[in-house]
């Protein structure tokens, strides 16, 4: 991380935070898009619930999240949950095209 802004009081620090919830949100919310269509080129449910994928992406971003500054387990841990959602969102849309 390059820099932060040098925040001169607690309501500086909550817009800050307030900015970057913003941006994450918006970015799980383009993951979870991308994750939709990935259904689409998968032929199984066996490649929706692709356990060797899950951990590369688990172990890209520890390495990740140590290279960044941020807690390597939490991160880990925030993206073990996020990628368990989006696995259940993405069998429901398999599911789905496979009965059209």
């Amino acid at each position: 991380m390059d820099s932060i802004y040098q925040c001169q009081n607690l309501d500086e620090v909550r817009q800050q935070i307030d900015r970057i919830d913003q941006a994450l949100v918006s970015l799980i919310a383009e993951r979870g898009l991308y994750v939709r269509q990935a259904a689409q080129f998968k032929h199984s449910h066996a490649e929706v619930e692709d356990g060797k994928r899950v951990d590369q992406v688990i172990r890209r971003v520890q390495r990740l999240a140590g290279e960044l500054g941020a807690d390597p387990q939490l991160t880990a841990a925030i993206y073990r949950q996020m990628i368990e959602y989006f696995i259940a969102d993405e069998k429901a849309e398999y599911q789905q095209q496979m009965g059209r």
